[in-house]
């Protein structure tokens, strides 16, 4: 009789369980999730497609009828990072002043330095730009277009008040996003403990790093977020 990858029949109570999964739509979840176990075990090298299906307990050919490659596969790892990452953000900018433009950049700031560290498998994966298609993708340069959309809006809105120094609109958040992506790699790297950072004080001593950097842009006339 023929049996799938982790050995249960084709025919009988199986089978149906098996549909089930399908009806409920939850193999493309399992797939990434499975992936993400993939990544915390061996890395990217560790990840294919067949194998992100053994270990979600389906037969061969199941998972490429979602993602037919590892490319694809990956990308949808990717896209789940930034749906987490826009959660994060939605979270900081609700604790953040409403009418403090500078605050709400310090708080997209804020949410990228917590995501990075409570997801650097997603991290790891949404920064290396050779395994995922993110230009292909309409989930991610939608996200990644709002955010920073939102950004400028917010660093034009402080200007318009006087809240900054004189600076170039475009590379402020340019240096901004790589500040925090640097530090967010050291972390995810195990850099910091060279620098004489603690792993329970990473957070605190990443934030501390950012809100520097935010203080170097005032005008002067607003007080330290």
């Amino acid at each position: 009789m023929p049996t799938s990858v982790d050995g249960t029949s084709h025919n009988g109570p199986a089978k149906g369980a098996r549909r089930q999964r399908y009806h409920h739509g939850r193999l493309r979840e399992a797939l990434i999730e499975a992936t993400l176990q993939l990544l915390e075990e061996g890395g990217p090298e560790r990840v294919t497609v067949r194998e992100a299906g053994k270990r979600a307990g389906v037969s061969s050919g199941a998972p490429f009828r979602h993602f037919p490659t590892r490319m694809a596969l990956l990308t949808a790892v990717a896209e789940q990072a930034m749906g987490r990452f826009r959660a994060e953000i939605d979270v900081a900018l609700a604790q953040a002043n409403a009418d403090d433009p500078v605050a709400r950049f310090r708080a997209v700031g804020t949410a990228y330095l917590r995501w990075a560290l409570s997801n650097p498998m997603h991290f790891r994966v949404i920064s290396d730009r050779s395994l995922v298609d993110l230009d292909g993708s309409e989930i991610f340069r939608r996200h990644n277009a709002e955010i920073q959309r939102l950004m400028d809006e917010l660093l034009a809105d402080a200007q318009r008040r006087g809240l900054l120094r004189p600076l170039d609109a475009a590379l402020v958040p340019l240096t901004a996003r790589g500040l925090v992506y640097g530090l967010a790699r050291m972390h995810v790297d195990g850099h910091l403990a060279q620098w004489g950072v603690a792993a329970d004080e990473a957070e605190r001593r990443l934030q501390a790093a950012l809100d520097l950097f935010i203080t170097s842009l005032s005008s002067g006339s607003a007080e330290s977020p």
